[in-house]
């Protein structure tokens, strides 16, 4: 299948049910120029402004969210008054509890070595909005982030009068957000969009789309409020991206989650690929603690994949270059999907999307930033996944750790603390400053300190209200062959992420997000 064009849609333009119309054609301009800093560009400021007034549940404390903001209705009204850009988008659409920003990132970087143009969405960004629209490897540039609410402001503003002539709420951030993906993305003329879910699947914004292939990661507890406290409600949401004769490729290994995902794709009439049933991965033989050089070189896992399972491996043993041996899971599902897509005719080359999946590294994920001493950031925040970064901590040869965490309230916080407490040797607990959800330090540590007595260990449990210092106070006691660990939070991670490889003797391979250079000329275009 060769790449596609560029395609000439404009946006704005009639749709089929000729039933919505933009009050006022919005064609894509010239692309601003913007500041060297975008933080000082007037243009920017008021794009993200206009973006984070918006009703934004990544944000909002914990209340009880309106129904009417967790269905698919003003999406779709919103799409068509963008003139449905995500209607010819061929798209690979991920959810999941666990592991499906890892997964959407293989994929997308083993379609762009293949030689297609290919995007990626996924949320939420560690430190700029930018980093949720990825072309081809690179995320956008302040100049088209600029442009593209430049192009969803109209639609949005007329659905906002819409909306309240019948007392209904506007348009959403993730909402909006979503559909400057599908415009970016569609006039981008992108062979393929990956797009991974925000929250369970069925009533995502996301869900508007027609993919290609679906994919479902892990499932665990989390956003028990919105989308149920048993792992088969869960999987009942995720498997809700299930579409007709669509294949499904999942991770799902649990039994209850996994009897919804079947159930669901049979009423569909949609080919499965289940770990362990369809296509396997073995883990090559590891001790149980990884040597120095090991941790130098990466410390990743090493696997073989095996389709169907009982068969020979497919190609040479991969040795990923991400931490955790969860990851080898993802990158089977990985592999998986990209071979249903070879099956679909998209020109897949076996040996190239093994060597991608391999490579792929994304910031935040077990990200072991530093080896002297140890220093790990990773965006754990929910029980499963705080349990799989103290495997990786109980493996690396690391003596003493002191872990800086903070975590929204709505979470788990007591069963992550109970997973945590027994490898820390100090708990500095903090609060991200740039999202209301936090947990306040002091209650944080008060659960702490409840619990050390319950479990019978004895870490240090310090509080500093300011991450920045928190941070500080870390490096700055950090023992010899010790470890620092940054977790608990995407937000918390996202704040200190800069100052942490700014600060650490950091590895070779490990580097700040991509400078902003022009991902693309085409935006000029729109």
């Amino acid at each position: 299948m060769a790449a596609r064009a560029a395609k000439p849609w404009r946006g704005a333009e009639p749709f089929s049910a000729g039933t919505v119309r933009l009050e006022r054609d919005v064609r894509f301009m010239t692309t601003p120029r913007i500041a060297s800093d975008p933080s000082t560009d007037r243009a920017y400021q008021e794009a993200l402004g206009f973006l984070w007034q918006r009703i934004n549940y990544e944000r909002t404390a914990p209340a009880t969210y309106p129904a009417a903001d967790f269905r698919l209705a003003r999406m779709h009204r919103l799409m068509a008054l963008l003139g449905d850009p995500h209607l010819g988008l061929p798209v690979v659409h991920v959810a999941g509890t666990k592991g499906k920003g890892s997964i959407s990132t293989m994929v997308a970087e083993a379609i762009r070595r293949n030689g297609l143009r290919v995007g990626l969405y996924t949320s939420p960004h560690l430190e700029r909005i930018e980093e949720r629209y990825v072309l081809d490897g690179r995320p956008c540039l302040p100049a088209e982030l600029v442009r593209l609410v430049e192009w969803v402001r109209p639609a949005v503003e007329q659905l906002d009068r819409w909306a309240a002539s019948r007392g209904e709420r506007g348009a959403t951030f993730f909402e909006i957000t979503t559909a400057m993906a599908f415009g970016y993305f569609a006039h981008q003329g992108v062979d393929l969009a990956v797009l991974e879910v925000g929250m369970g699947g069925r009533l995502d914004s996301t869900n508007v789309c027609r993919p290609e292939l679906c994919i479902i990661s892990a499932i665990s507890f989390d956003h028990t409020r919105q989308l149920g406290n048993t792992l088969s409600a869960i999987a009942s949401e995720k498997a809700g991206i299930i579409k007709r004769h669509v294949p499904v490729v999942t991770s799902v290994r649990d039994e209850e989650p996994l009897q919804v995902i079947r159930h669901k794709a049979a009423e569909q009439q949609a080919p499965l690929y289940e770990l362990g049933q369809a296509f396997a991965i073995r883990l090559l033989t590891e001790s149980d603690t990884l040597t120095q050089e090991q941790l130098e070189l990466g410390g990743g896992d090493g696997f073989t994949y095996h389709e169907p399972p009982q068969g020979p491996p497919l190609g040479r043993p991969l040795r990923l270059s991400m931490l955790g041996a969860h990851q080898c899971e993802n990158a089977g599902a990985a592999l998986a999907a990209l071979r249903r897509l070879g099956e679909r005719g998209w020109p897949i080359n076996e040996a190239t999307a093994q060597r991608a999946v391999a490579e792929t590294r994304v910031p935040g994920r077990l990200e072991l930033a530093a080896v002297h001493p140890a220093v790990l950031l990773d965006v754990a925040h929910n029980p499963a996944s705080i349990a799989a970064l103290v495997k990786v901590v109980r493996r690396l040869p690391v003596g003493a750790w002191t872990f800086v965490v903070a975590f929204s309230r709505d979470k788990d916080i007591p069963a992550m603390l109970r997973t945590l407490l027994p490898v820390a040797r100090a708990l500095v607990i903090t609060r991200f400053t740039t999202n209301p959800r936090s947990a306040q330090p002091e209650k944080v540590a008060a659960m702490a300190r409840r619990l050390t007595s319950e479990i019978n260990v004895t870490p240090n449990i310090y509080t500093v209200e300011d991450p920045h210092q928190a941070w500080q106070k870390a490096w700055s006691q950090v023992e010899s062959g010790g470890g620092i660990c940054v977790t608990g939070s995407f937000f918390l991670v996202g704040e200190l992420r800069q100052r942490v490889l700014a600060e650490v003797p950091r590895r070779p391979d490990v580097a700040p997000l991509p400078a902003q250079e022009p991902s693309c000329d085409k935006l000029a275009a729109m």
